[in-house]
């Protein structure tokens, strides 16, 4: 697994609940250091061992924990880039699911090795979708549920999410779209910023 997904956990333990935390993590799911490079690659293994210290380490659920990551990845501040990725996806919150089958493509446009969940998303119709999940590791469409919890708050759109559990080799994800403009979303600009 691409050293990125493992630092975003890292990143994820250490700004949300202290380095000490991610100590323990770290040494619970058998690493050397506690640091981890974020352009190695480390064998497949280790980001399940990495979810399951943590989830063990803060008493949260693994689920929970996924959604929290899925949702930090996209809030953070120290993750801005991240957002920044993902809001190229569209300018509204229903063009953003529609680019969530090129994420992948994407994502290795930027990293060439950086394997992320492969994603499908199924419209239903009347704002109802289904978006079917396959990662490396078990909870992918957790994962996505928090993602897109905070990228549905980044477009100011209301939406109602639940994991319904699995089809196949899938992981589901229910996406009801309640109203594209319920609030206002964050900023954002094309551009960077001068200082």
């Amino acid at each position: 697994m691409h050293g990125l997904v493992n630092r975003a956990i890292q990143r994820f333990v250490s700004d949300g609940y202290g380095q000490a935390k991610w100590d323990a993590t770290a040494q619970l799911a058998g690493l050397e250091t506690s640091e981890i490079e974020p352009m190695l690659t480390y064998e497949d293994g280790l980001t399940p061992r990495l979810l399951m210290a943590a989830s063990e380490v803060l008493g949260r659920r693994y689920e929970e924990l996924l959604e929290d990551i899925g949702t930090y990845i996209v809030s953070h501040p120290n993750v801005e880039a991240l957002r920044r990725l993902l809001r190229f996806g569209g300018v509204g919150f229903v063009d953003f699911l529609h680019s969530l089958d090129d994420l992948p493509d994407r994502a290795r446009l930027a990293v060439s090795d950086l394997e992320l969940p492969r994603v499908e998303l199924c419209e239903h119709g009347g704002g109802a979708y289904s978006l079917l999940c396959q990662g490396a590791f078990p909870g992918a469409g957790y994962f996505f549920v928090g993602l897109l919890r905070a990228m549905a708050d980044d477009y100011g759109a209301l939406v109602f999410l639940e994991h319904k559990g699995m089809d196949g080799a899938a992981e589901v994800v229910s996406i009801s779209l309640l109203d594209t403009e319920f609030a206002e979303g964050r900023g954002f600009d094309l551009g960077a910023r001068i200082a």
